[in-house]
């Protein structure tokens, strides 16, 4: 059996791979790994509106209950918003239920240290050696405990973003793609308290409807609400609002890459980005790189997963890292990734210089990138199969230094992605496409 953490947390089929069973293991082991001790205790649990998330929010409450650990529900409410909530509140330990960009049948659960800090690697083991052992012995009576609803956990969170604002957006008109997500109350409202126009659109969640053509996995909704609105942009966040991908006037994408590159450039000029250094996964486009050299600003690359990011964020006590994706991770703003701050941030940039976000986004060139995700049974010994990585090295030696290949097992499903960069779009096609048959080939 595989590690039941992945990348982001424990994630599967809502019912099937998740089960409330399951669920209900994870919170009383979180409990003993986090929450012990001789003191009452507080957990934070919150969730996407994905109609799963009810049942399994019941679940871990009942586990995490069990252990005699107190639990506030904030409800339904982004990842962000939960991680730093368990740290306003004191707590020991958090739970977000979500799937984030994955569809309505999937779920997931995210735990979240003291302070809303993700866990390593040794806590995601401990937590699931726990698992194995069974409960232990339980308390009765005055000792189980107590489930509060956090009245006040929207308000405390849209205080808290609003700092990532700090001149007022008037006279920006802004179309905001909430994905029927988490995002749904908490984005328009934080957008019009900082002054902007907002048109939210995929903003009424029913619990089945979450990134179902919608949000920053289909971008083409947004584009043609921008350009039908004449906005001066768009944004667009995912199921659970940690990340963020936006469209200019025109209707023109700008992702993550050129978003980190609009956001270090602003840090720099506002003397913020510390050691003069942005934080990138190895996803993120050469064109990235080029254009941070062409501005004197170092990157540090790390493997994929905004966990990864964060602990190099936190190791070189940096103050910029993200994904292409648009996970943004700005630490003197929250302990993870956070949509909502990260649009703030951006259109606060446009009202500073009063520019229009394509010309912000003007020093960032993509060069051509393919990505294929192919389905597999096992992801790890496909990606390790020989006839792959002779196929790897074939294309590596074919593309020289005018671009790249990168092969990985997904963190959280069974997927093996190909990436390729290459000059031309034809190349990169080609490439990443011979890369995926031979993947294809070992499924």
């Amino acid at each position: 059996m595989g590690r039941l953490f992945g990348t982001d947390g424990v994630r599967g089929v809502a019912n099937t791979d998740l089960t409330a069973e399951l669920a209900l293991a994870l919170g009383s082991a979180a409990s003993r790994r986090l929450g012990s001790g001789g003191e009452r205790r507080v957990a934070v649990v919150g969730r996407d509106p994905r109609a799963s998330g009810e049942m399994l929010e019941a679940a871990v409450i009942a586990g995490i209950a069990s252990e005699g650990v107190d639990v506030l529900r904030v409800g339904v409410l982004p990842t962000p918003a939960v991680a730093h909530l368990t740290g306003v509140y004191h707590a020991e330990f958090g739970v977000m239920i979500s799937a984030s960009h994955n569809p309505m049948p999937d779920n997931g659960i995210k735990i979240f240290g003291p302070g809303g800090r993700k866990l390593d690697d040794a806590a995601e083991d401990r937590i699931e050696e726990l698992l194995g052992a069974g409960p232990g012995h339980r308390p009765v009576g005055a000792g189980i405990g107590r489930v509060l609803d956090a009245d006040d956990a929207l308000e405390r969170y849209l205080q808290h973003v609003a700092t990532a604002a700090p001149l007022p957006l008037d006279g920006v008109t802004v179309v905001v793609d909430c994905a029927h997500g988490a995002a749904s109350t908490a984005a328009p409202l934080a957008y019009r308290a900082a002054g902007a126009t907002v048109i939210a659109i995929n903003a009424e969640p029913n619990g089945l409807n979450i990134n179902d053509g919608c949000g920053s996995t289909h971008m083409d909704v947004l584009q043609h609400a921008v350009l039908a609105h004449g906005a001066d942009l768009g944004l667009a966040h995912d199921g659970d609002a940690d990340r963020c991908l936006a469209v200019d006037a025109a209707g023109d994408v700008v992702d993550g890459d050129a978003i980190m590159v609009i956001l270090a450039m602003a840090m720099r000029d506002a003397g913020e980005l510390a050691s003069n250094t942005l934080v990138a996964t190895v996803m993120s486009n050469l064109g990235l790189h080029i254009a941070m050299r062409r501005e004197h600003i170092e990157v540090r690359t790390t493997a994929v997963g905004d966990r990864y990011v964060l602990e190099e964020l936190r190791a070189g006590k940096y103050s910029l890292g993200g994904e292409q994706s648009g996970h943004i991770v700005m630490p003197s703003l929250g302990t993870t990734g956070d949509g909502i701050a990260t649009g703030l941030r951006l259109m606060a940039r446009m009202a500073q210089t009063r520019s229009s976000l394509a010309s912000l986004a003007a020093p960032m060139h993509t060069l051509p990138q393919v990505l294929i995700n192919v389905q597999v049974a096992d992801k790890a010994t496909v990606a390790e199969a020989p006839s792959v990585q002779s196929a790897v090295a074939e294309a590596e030696a074919e593309l020289g230094d005018t671009g790249r290949i990168l092969l990985r097992p997904s963190g959280t499903e069974q997927v093996v992605r190909v990436m390729v960069e290459a000059a031309d779009e034809d190349t990169a096609r080609l490439l990443a496409s011979r890369v995926a048959d031979s993947v294809s080939e070992q499924r």
